[in-house]
């Protein structure tokens, strides 16, 4: 390839490099006449772990079974003291019987 065509094909790049420059010169102005908009944010849903009702819910669920189960035992122990006196009362009475009184 001769100097002549060396020099006339860089002389058709930089036309087209400069003509590409010239498109890019013209859109960043355009973009700044053109009033910008900020970004909407975007909607931020809260979390809902539910850290201080989940854990006020446990305790207050746990207080009423406990509870439950306190007065459960309260309730066997006097039907334990019930049915042991009348047994007594009972034997009592039977061993009166057999002696004849």
């Amino acid at each position: 390839m001769s100097d002549f065509q060396k020099a006339k094909q860089d002389a058709v790049d930089a036309a087209a490099n400069s003509d590409q420059l010239a498109q890019i010169v013209a859109l960043l102005q355009a973009q700044q006449l053109v009033p910008q908009q900020p970004p909407t944010p975007t909607p931020v849903a809260p979390q809902s772990s539910g850290g201080a009702a989940k854990w006020i819910g446990i305790g207050v669920g746990g207080s009423i079974f406990l509870i439950t189960v306190a007065l459960s035992a309260v309730a066997v122990a006097i039907s334990a003291a019930a049915l042991t006196v009348c047994l007594l009362v009972l034997r009592s009475i039977w061993q009166d019987v057999r002696k004849g009184r």
